[in-house]
């Protein structure tokens, strides 16, 4: 390790020598070991000098998608304290629903997956938020795949009747449902621009609590808003 660290600190490349130098080993040791790193890719040798490799590369690439990974985790943690509700953070990935992380408490639960998110996008605010960031062509493929269909008597009826409230919602508003997925759960979801990708936070409370559901949804959304203005980073995890 004490060579790999040693080797990114040289972006033109170092010797053996001074590798050996540097971290302290004897040079035989060195030898052996930069030898080694070199044979599983963590190192590349060229003209007499080190490199980084590929492999070390890739653990860089990780490490910062874990970093950026912890962040989301703990903004959504935050949130579900300050505001009192479970969060959610979805995207749309490859033509499906993708909900990468779910922040709830015992006192607050998050709903429960009774019928696939993927299949019934057209019944809860997460996939009508992502769906209504999607060109026509993408929508009407994403329902050839997965047709409307009634899961509680409040969910949309049918292609044409979704399709029209999809196209009413106003770009970067935040989309409501009230009991379409679940009877006894309300829902909210907020749109995120995230390059080309469509993505949302949501959350959800019980029925008997849908008076907060506005108020709790414009609160997310300034937390998001300043999140990702302070950070300027994605989220995308």
């Amino acid at each position: 390790m004490r060579l790999l660290e040693c080797v990114a600190e040289h972006a033109h490349g170092a010797p053996a020598k001074q590798l050996a130098r540097e971290t302290g080993l004897a040079l035989p040791t060195a030898y052996h070991l930069l030898r080694t790193l070199v044979h599983e890719g963590y190192l590349r040798r060229d003209k007499g000098l080190f490199f980084l490799g590929e492999a070390a590369e890739r653990l860089g690439s990780s490490g910062a998608q874990q970093k950026r990974r912890s962040t989301v985790v703990e903004a959504l943690a935050d949130w579900r304290d300050a505001i009192g509700v479970p969060v959610y953070y979805a995207v749309y990935r490859d033509g499906e629903i993708d909900v990468m992380c779910v922040s709830d408490t015992p006192g607050n639960p998050a709903v429960e997956e009774w019928a696939d998110f993927r299949e019934t996008a057209h019944a809860h605010a997460i996939g009508l938020c992502l769906l209504s960031q999607l060109d026509e062509d993408a929508r009407r493929d994403h329902l050839d795949r997965y047709p409307v269909q009634s899961i509680t008597p409040y969910t949309v009826r049918d292609d044409h009747t979704l399709l029209r409230r999809l196209e009413r919602t106003r770009r970067m508003e935040p989309v409501m449902e009230r009991q379409e997925y679940a009877l006894g759960t309300v829902c909210a979801a907020i749109p995120i621009t995230l390059g080309t990708t469509a993505a949302t936070m949501a959350i959800s409370l019980p029925a008997h609590q849908a008076d907060r559901l506005v108020s709790a949804a414009q609160q997310l959304q300034r937390e998001v808003g300043r999140l990702l203005g302070s950070l300027a980073i994605s989220i995308s995890i």
